[in-house]
């Protein structure tokens, strides 16, 4: 009787054993979750305080060198040659150092969006033959308190480290915006702008590192990143003027197959204040309709088609519109065509049409 209770009881046993040890095994992970998610947010704040794969750097050690010239920018004739005293400078400082001149700290481009203000800061790196790091001004924002500010200090450490260098930060008002008193994300920004202008006050003179910006609100900047010794400089970069936009048609044209008769001067004259992207926006969009439409060639009617769809967008056949308001519209279109005509500030009517394109609507009170 001894013996088979005694032989239940280790089969009991026996039966429990896997049980009980699923169950430390468990218990053990469970013990050492807390340690795991620890050490798993420690790797990714390291990672995150370094400049790390953030900051694209071009240079002439790999093969992301900026090709990008002077000669790949049109339409911005006296911009370029105020920005060539500065590639002189980072050509040769030391003949401005012997007569005491002093390297601008920083410039400011700022203009509509499209304008090209950061193909002319690659193009200044690239005349220099200088190293070009370029950052956007979102990616030293973080959910992390402090982490903006130092990445501020990693990028100008590296960029002391390379000199000569440009820095360019793109859209610099998401972390140079006027400063607050408000916490959070806000009071966040404002360490990461301070750390800013403490690294632009602490260059050296014999240090060749200068800052190139770009905005399209300069007005939202602080005005401490605006006064003389950090951006010396501020540079408005205009849509385009007629000859402007004739020169970056032929830039764009080069890779293009074009009819004999195609006129780039007369595509110039139609695009009144388009800027450089869309400019090229245009030619792409015309390459697209004459392969669309089979044609060996871009044609002038597919140039015509693509400024505007570029301008006022896709052309709505399929919209019902009755004959009372097709008449009411054709009334409207006439007005604005006769006033056209006769207006000395205006050019030639080309087209007039009641066919509606994008989000072009007519309203009436009938």
């Amino acid at each position: 009787m001894v013996q088979e209770q005694v032989k239940e009881k280790n089969e009991i046993e026996l039966i429990q054993n896997p049980t009980s040890t699923l169950v430390k095994i468990t218990e053990t992970l469970v013990s050492f979750l807390p340690t795991i998610i620890i050490v798993i947010l420690f790797v990714m704040i390291m990672k995150m305080q370094g400049l790390g794969d953030k900051g694209k750097v071009y240079d002439s050690t790999n093969s992301e060198k900026t090709h990008t010239t002077f000669a790949d920018v049109a339409g911005l004739d006296e911009e370029k040659t105020e920005l060539m005293e500065i590639v002189d400078f980072l050509k040769e400082p030391k003949k401005f150092q012997d007569m005491g001149a002093k390297i601008p700290k920083g410039i400011l481009l700022y203009g509509k969006p499209g304008t090209g203000k950061t193909l002319i800061a690659k193009a200044i790196a690239g005349e220099a033959g200088v190293t070009f790091i370029s950052m956007s001004g979102s990616e030293f924002i973080e959910m992390f308190a402090g982490l903006g500010a130092s990445r501020v200090r990693k990028l100008f450490e590296k960029a002391k480290k390379i000199s000569p260098c440009i820095v360019f930060i793109d859209e610099i008002d998401a972390i140079g915006s006027r400063r607050t008193n408000a916490t959070g994300a806000e009071s966040e920004n404002n360490q990461t702008l301070n750390q800013l202008l403490v690294e632009m006050d602490g260059f050296e003179t014999d240090q060749t590192v200068i800052v190139l910006a770009a905005t399209n609100r300069p007005e939202m900047l602080d005005k401490a990143l605006l006064r003389p010794g950090r951006f010396d400089r501020q540079i408005t970069i205009a849509a385009p003027d007629a000859k402007g936009r004739e020169d970056i048609l032929k830039i764009h044209a080069k890779d293009k197959k074009f009819a004999d008769d195609i006129n780039l001067k007369d595509i110039a004259n139609e695009t009144a204040g388009f800027t450089g992207a869309e400019l090229a926006n245009v030619l792409n969009e015309a390459a697209i309709i004459a392969t669309i439409k089979r044609h060996k060639k871009i044609q002038m009617n597919d140039l015509d088609e693509a400024v505007k769809k570029v301008t006022v967008g896709l052309e709505k056949h399929s919209r019902v519109i009755s004959d009372k308001d097709k008449k009411l519209t054709a009334y409207h279109e006439a007005g604005h065509a006769i006033v056209s005509r006769y207006l000395e500030t205006q050019t030639d009517v080309k087209e007039v049409s009641i066919i509606p394109r994008g989000l072009a609507r007519w309203i009436y009170n009938v």
